[in-house]
């Protein structure tokens, strides 16, 4: 049997983190996750997916992500039901994250949330180590794309075309 699920989405509000009574951490959050299609009036839509994350993860998550801060889940869908205040059974679904990626430097979210903090900032490759320092690259638009401009090209030799000899190539 294979439960799995990869979710790339927006926080909807900031995780909170709590202990159960053996003292685990665990946190709960809600991914939005844009549909591919947009809907009859031309707008975009999207799911709102429960996720919890457990013990050191669950601290991370809770520490480095905030409303609206782009994160990746890697995990299982889990099913489960309780009785209700008003004596009726409840069923829930939400995603088990194995793996939480965070997709965008923490002070990438700046403008929306106003809580950069000069927190390390976490990529989306698993083994990228925090970076302490604040470049100016980070103080873009959320949005924007990183393009370099022609007249910054760091390979642009003025006139004439890039001069190579076999000796530089790797191969």
């Amino acid at each position: 049997m294979i439960n799995r699920v990869v979710l790339v989405g927006r926080l909807t509000k900031d995780p909170e983190l709590k202990y159960t009574q053996t003292g685990i951490a665990v946190t709960r959050f809600t991914l939005a996750v844009n549909r591919a299609f947009q809907n009859a009036q031309g707008e975009k839509e999207a799911d709102f997916i429960s996720c919890v994350a457990w013990r050191k993860q669950a601290e991370n998550v809770a520490n480095f992500l905030r409303k609206g801060s782009l994160a990746g889940v890697d995990g299982r869908i889990q099913t489960g039901s309780y009785e209700g205040q008003d004596g009726k059974r409840v069923y829930t679904t939400e995603v088990v994250a194995d793996s939480t990626q965070f997709l965008e430097p923490r002070n990438a979210n700046a403008d929306r949330s106003g809580s950069a903090q000069g927190a390390p900032s976490y990529g989306s490759r698993q083994n990228e180590q925090p970076n302490y320092q604040q470049s100016s690259q980070q103080n873009h638009q959320p949005n924007q794309q990183n393009y370099t401009r022609t007249d910054d090209d760091p390979f642009s030799s003025g006139s004439g075309p890039i001069e190579v000899s076999d000796d530089d190539l790797p191969f």
